[in-house]
């Protein structure tokens, strides 16, 4: 009797001790999976289908795991946007903002366990945003519950980068996977008329009636900002001979906000983006610019034209800043964007706008990879004017690599029937090239912008839009995919 109950006993402990080795191995099972990051391609994947389902995707939209898979596989640096309400961006009218960023950090020292020069990386002077690194996602999690966080973002989750390791298809931006190009091309003639006093009017151009405007207005007086990636420093026409011909009495100003390395473009995408606005009008045989009379500043602010790193990001948001504080600029173009909202940036174009500047922005220029995508950040904010290309006389047929959405504002005819683009100077001195896409289309109607301004120089940013309105194909009702359509700058500048 005594033996059976000690095998009773035996065998109860032995389950006893069974059951709580099962649970105890479920649990830590529970808590490997809660801390392991999901992988890149996890993470991409959701984002896809974020965008094919509701057609955007938010951060804020996610799981603390989700957010802290994607702060791990990028470098565990976030972005920080804070404030005391959605629209407290601005430091300067932000009376709580030195409060709520040390009630921030303390949350963050003490989740993390390190003191502030372990994780600050950046504290913007202008705007309510920071950058840190965090390892935990506990602190994540903590940093979520205030309600003085106006976004928290990964810094720098590469998107685009890891796309390209699974998909084989992962090219955007037209030429390339980047928008960057550094041929030269000789233009065929029928892309182009001739003016004087030796000047090459691109086909696009006469479709806007842009040649005929000149009598009225050139530009003169207006500085547009060029977000881009910079300026050939190899190109005269938009360096020393920026200033000639019948472009006389403007000036061009270069500025390089990206990595410390200078403003001169190494991609190629900015120095056509300059061209098309404002390249000079005189002897050399070359295409002039929209606005051949404006002045320039261009900002080198990436490397190309996907906006996904920690420092293109910072530098964009620099650059908007930067010339949203400068009296002289009227007009913002920025042919470049991400598929999904990035804060600070968001931030920045928010800060230009609220200073006065008409802003313009790419609707987004595909291949097969992202040509699920509809009109590109930041050019579907309410506070920028989003611009599309394309084919040559019509309004609502994009060119072939272009997006469309319910928040394009303007098109711009930029793909012929025979494939050719809009000429434009080379980066290389003394020649000549082409370029297509929503980039040019966006530069080009901020030349527009320009000729419109300067006729009117003291009018608001709303009466340029609205004479721009006006001036296009489906005005008063703008069409659900295409907005207003292509401008007859004539008529708005009449």
């Amino acid at each position: 009797m005594r033996k059976n109950v000690f095998y009773l006993l035996v065998l109860f402990f032995f389950i006893v001790s069974c059951n709580r080795e099962s649970i105890q191995n479920e649990t830590s099972g529970l808590e490997a999976y809660q801390k392991d990051p999901l992988t890149a391609k996890q993470i991409n994947a959701e984002i896809n289908q974020s965008i094919k389902s509701k057609g955007s995707f938010n951060w804020s939209q996610t799981s603390d795991h989700f957010l802290w898979s994607a702060v791990f596989r990028g470098n565990r640096m976030v972005s920080i946007g804070f404030g005391s309400s959605k629209d407290d961006f601005d430091r300067s009218k932000s009376p709580n903002s030195s409060e709520i960023e040390k009630e921030l950090l303390s949350v963050i020292k003490k989740h993390e366990g390190k003191d502030e020069r372990g994780f600050l990386l950046l504290s913007d002077q202008y705007l309510n945003q920071m950058d840190v690194v965090i390892e935990k996602q506990e602190t994540l999690t903590e940093l979520r519950k205030m309600k003085t966080i106006r976004y928290l973002e990964p810094a720098d989750y590469h998107y685009f980068e890891y796309e390209a390791a699974y998909n084989t298809n992962a090219k955007s931006s037209g030429s390339g996977s980047s928008g960057c190009g550094f041929s030269s091309t000789t233009l065929n003639t029928a892309d182009y008329t001739s003016t004087t006093p030796s000047a090459k009017i691109p086909w696009a151009f006469t479709k806007h009636s842009i040649p005929n405007a000149w009598n009225y207005s050139t530009g003169a007086g207006i500085t547009i900002g060029l977000i881009d990636t910079g300026v050939s420093p190899e190109q005269t026409l938009l360096g020393n001979s920026f200033n000639n011909g019948a472009s006389s009495g403007r000036t061009i100003s270069k500025f390089g906000v990206y990595n410390s390395d200078g403003s001169a473009d190494q991609c190629g995408h900015g120095t056509k983006m300059a061209s098309v606005m404002t390249a000079p009008r005189n002897n050399a045989g070359l295409p002039v610019g929209v606005a051949y009379n404006a002045n320039l500043i261009a900002y080198r602010a990436a490397e190309n034209v996907v906006l996904e790193t920690s420092s293109e990001q910072t530098a964009v948001k620099t650059a908007f800043t930067e010339l949203g504080n400068n009296n002289n600029v009227k007009i913002i173009s920025m042919s470049m964007g991400h598929i999904f909202s990035v804060g600070k940036i968001e931030d920045g174009v928010k800060y230009a706008y609220s200073k006065g500047k008409l802003i313009f922005c790419a609707g987004g220029t595909s291949t097969s990879f992202t040509n699920f995508v509809g009109v590109i950040f930041p050019a579907w904010m309410p506070e920028t004017q989003a611009i599309t290309g394309v084919k040559e006389n019509t309004s609502n047929k994009k060119c072939d690599v272009c997006h469309s959405g319910s928040q394009i504002d303007f098109t711009f005819q930029m793909e012929r029937s025979s494939g050719s683009n809009v000429p434009v100077l080379s980066y290389y001195n003394g020649q000549s090239d082409y370029v297509g896409g929503s980039s040019v289309a966006t530069a080009a109607t901020a030349g527009i912008a320009a000729l419109v301004w300067s006729k009117n120089p003291s009018w608001t940013r709303e009466q340029v839009l609205t004479k721009m309105r006006q001036s296009a194909t489906y005005y008063p009702n703008p069409d659900s995919s295409y907005g207003y359509g292509n401008i007859n700058v004539l008529n708005a500048v009449q």
